[in-house]
């Protein structure tokens, strides 16, 4: 699991991509496991949360534990993951991440994820820009 990782004065050197890489598989493995105990370990205590760019940020770690319980089916939902970081620059960071629902697939998401990162390491500001399959149509004429 994610662990806040900083030296003797509490901050974070600097965030890389192996890190966010880390802070990525973090977030996963907290959506698959039961609870909601590793929020606290990887979103500040006033981070905000945004489910789309025009989306209200969701804001403070309370608000950020009940939309996290409410927009997933649980632990146990299937889904398979991957991502790529596509960029750092100090505190910033930004994914590619694709999430297929389902087993057979029901629900895919190709997902850009700007992620501002606190000197200790945890997320204090996440910014999802969701994009879903275009379905097909027959051009007319």
């Amino acid at each position: 699991m994610w662990e806040i990782r900083a030296g003797g004065d509490g901050r974070l050197a600097a965030m890389d991509r192996n890190r966010v890489a880390a802070w990525i598989a973090a977030y996963e493995q907290a959506w698959r496991t039961p609870g909601t105990a590793a929020l606290g370990t990887m979103f500040t205590p006033d981070a905000t949360y945004q489910q789309g760019p025009y989306r209200d940020p969701v804001v403070g770690l309370p608000a950020i534990v009940r939309m996290w319980d409410s927009e997933r089916d649980g632990p146990d939902e299937v889904f398979q993951m991957t991502s790529e970081v596509v960029a750092v620059d100090g505190g910033t960071a930004v994914a590619r991440v694709q999430v297929r629902y389902g087993d057979p697939v029901h629900q895919e998401w190709r997902d850009l994820w700007i992620m501002r990162f606190a000197e200790d390491g945890r997320c204090q500001s996440f910014e999802e820009w969701p994009f879903a399959p275009e379905r097909r149509t027959t051009a007319a004429g």
